[in-house]
C-alpha cells in the first residue's frame, strides 16, 4: 500500500522559513505528479503548488515565496517556505497523483498533514 509521509512543520515566527519533507513508501508504477495542499482553521483545503510534468504552479498567495522541488528517483517532494506570514498557518498536506504497483490506473493519495504555525 502506497502512503505519503510529511516532516517538517512547527512553530516558526513570521519573516521566517520551514521546509516540508514528503517521501511515498511503497511500489509505484508512476508518479503524474506531487505537490502540496494546505488548510487553515475554518477554511477550505487549498492548492499550495502541483510539480507534474518538468514544471510547478503555484498558487499566488505563495508565488515568490515558496518553492516546490522533487527527487524523482525516490519519490519526494519538499516546500521551501521563505517569508512566512501567519497566514500561511495551516495544515500541509502532501499530494500525489500515482499507479501504485499491481493497479494500472492513477490514484490521489493524501499525507497524515503536518501543522505549520506563523506567529510572533
Amino acid at each position: 500500500q502506497v502512503q505519503l509521509v510529511e516532516s517538517g512543520g512547527g512553530l516558526v515566527q513570521p519573516g521566517g522559513s520551514l521546509r516540508l519533507s514528503c517521501a511515498a513508501s511503497g511500489r509505484i508504477l508512476s508518479v503524474n505528479g506531487m505537490g502540496w495542499y494546505r488548510q487553515a482553521p475554518g477554511k477550505e483545503r487549498e492548492l499550495v503548488g502541483m510539480a507534474r510534468g518538468g514544471s510547478t504552479n503555484y498558487a499566488d498567495s505563495v508565488k515568490g515565496r515558496f518553492t516546490i522541488s522533487r527527487i524523482y528517483a525516490n519519490n519526494m517532494v519538499f516546500l521551501q517556505m521563505n517569508s512566512l506570514k501567519p497566514e500561511d498557518t495551516a495544515v500541509y498536506y502532501c499530494n500525489g497523483v500515482l499507479v501504485p504497483a499491481g493497479t494500472s490506473t492513477y490514484r490521489e493519495i493524501w499525507g497524515q498533514g503536518t501543522l505549520v504555525t506563523v506567529s510572533s
